[in-house]
């Protein structure tokens, strides 16, 4: 039975709901999640990144992932232009390999596992709407999608505080919010399959992700350890649209893509596409707002940048850790709820809006620069003027000591992808991702976030950079989550 209170509800059981509801229940406080559906379930974003590892202990989850036997991966591989990029793990990092998972097992594991840390799961119960009192958030209608009798049940749930992980359905953002903006960049459709009796890949570090450009795209390649390969190709919508025109259908124009990677084609090429070709497009967004009075959004249902990088469950992972510390601070340790909201806004933001900047001067350091595909990546003037601290970001993901003379958004951008070129001495963009990831966590007093900073042990928190720093508000919280 669903309660009718609690002091924090969780919406959603991907890998941003489990986590946060996870963490949440190590610290002792009461947590329900609600998902809609029932696990496993098929989702895409298979390749995990390193950056995920540090949660996953946290979680006490490293050993379950480990034992599950997903594919090791011990690095990625680009083959970008003329130019041919790996990077391993254990050479940068000191991290031997990550996994490539089926998400229906992984996503699975992390709720079973959710479930084992006194989480309240239910699954197949659908959160219809989040109710107000003004501003602040304090309770969810759901709905029981399916029951073995047949009979309808819904009901309301009272609660403290509300993790919004409904991925890209995005509950609060789209139905409460309306505050969801598409990007002018990243217009792209990705179209998928996975084969079966593939060649090796034969190029990175073992179980490599490949991510080949081709001239009106890329594609990716991820090695599945039922022996499975997953395939990708990514395009403009624009593109898409044309091919259609000449009515090409989808399979015609996956396989098209395919035949002009000489690496790809190699790979499948005395392989059998196993599945139906899979779409997904206008998966490139981000909320207005990441949390308020009483709510913090979390994973896709805030945000959702592009696949190029694999960062899906890292931004779904990590705002998930940053909002369970948020509320615990709140709950337990006295930080005032405007403080920690604030915190978890700016933290959040920040470290998507740097994968942003990351991800499109990427796209920009492709040497073919007339190619139409890479031109439309560009972050526009509009764009850049909603991001906060962008020279700071590009200090950080550049190295670059000085930007200040660059005072054209454009060039400033020009600057940075010269940067990401081989023959400036930059080159893969994983290795920007692990620097930014590195600079960017706020889990120490000098990289402070709104005077706060995460801190893990004995427990997880928040912190104030300067202990004496007067409150900004009572953090009193009128607790309506007990046992119903």
């Amino acid at each position: 039975m669903v309660r009718k209170s609690v002091q924090v509800l969780v919406i959603g059981g991907g890998p941003a709901g489990s986590t946060a509801a996870t963490l949440l229940a190590r610290e002792g406080i009461s947590v329900m999640l609600l998902e809609r559906e029932r696990f496993p379930r098929y989702h895409i974003g298979e390749s995990l990144l390193p950056s995920c590892l540090p949660v996953l202990d946290l979680l006490g989850a490293r050993e379950k992932v480990e034992a599950h036997g997903f594919q090791r991966k011990e690095g990625t591989f680009f083959g970008w232009g003329t130019e041919n990029w790996e990077l391993r793990f254990s050479e940068l990092f000191g991290t031997p390999y990550t996994w490539q998972v089926r998400r229906a097992d992984f996503d699975d594991l992390l709720l079973q596992h959710a479930r084992s840390q006194g989480v309240e799961v239910h699954e197949s119960v659908a959160v219809r709407q989040v109710n107000f009192d003004g501003e602040r958030a304090v309770s969810a209608s759901w709905e029981r999608t399916s029951r073995a009798d047949g009979q309808a049940e819904s009901g309301v749930t009272a609660f403290d505080y509300v993790v919004d992980a409904s991925g890209r359905a995005g509950l609060l953002a789209t139905k409460h919010h309306n505050s969801r903006r598409f990007h002018d960049v990243f217009k792209n459709v990705a179209l998928w399959g996975y084969w079966k009796n593939t060649k090796p890949f034969g190029y990175g570090p073992p179980g490599a992700i490949g991510v080949c450009s081709v001239p009106d795209g890329w594609l990716w390649q991820i090695p599945l350890h039922d022996g499975t390969v997953s395939v990708g190709a990514v395009m403009t919508k624009e593109h898409l649209r044309q091919q259609q025109a000449r009515r090409a259908d989808l399979a015609e124009i996956y396989h098209g893509k395919i035949a002009e990677s000489a690496l790809i084609s190699e790979l499948v090429a005395d392989a059998e596409l196993s599945t139906e070709i899979k779409a997904e497009s206008d998966y490139s967004y981000v909320t207005d707002t990441f949390a308020g009075p009483g709510h913090l959004i979390a994973g896709d249902a805030a945000c959702f940048l592009d696949p190029l990088l694999s960062t899906g469950v890292h931004l779904a992972m990590y705002s998930a850790m940053l909002s369970a510390a948020t509320i615990s601070s709140i709950l337990s340790d006295g930080v005032t709820e405007r403080d920690a909201m604030n915190f978890y806004e700016k933290a959040y933001r920040t470290a998507y809006e740097r994968l942003l900047v990351l991800v499109s001067v990427f796209y920009e350091s492709y040497r073919g620069r007339d190619e139409h595909f890479y031109n439309a990546q560009r972050l526009t003037h509009g764009e850049m003027s909603n991001l906060e601290l962008h020279e700071a970001f590009l200090h950080i993901i550049t190295g670059l000591e000085d930007l200040a003379d660059a005072t054209d958004q454009h060039l400033a951008l020009d600057l940075v992808a010269s940067e990401l070129r081989p023959d400036a001495g930059g080159g893969n963009p994983m290795v920007e991702f692990h620097r930014v990831h590195g600079m960017q966590r706020p889990d120490a007093p000098n990289r402070s976030v709104a005077g706060l900073y995460l801190s893990t042990e004995p427990k997880l928190t928040l912190l104030r950079a300067c202990p004496t720093e007067p409150s900004t508000e009572s953090s009193a919280v009128a607790p309506v989550g007990g046992p119903a």
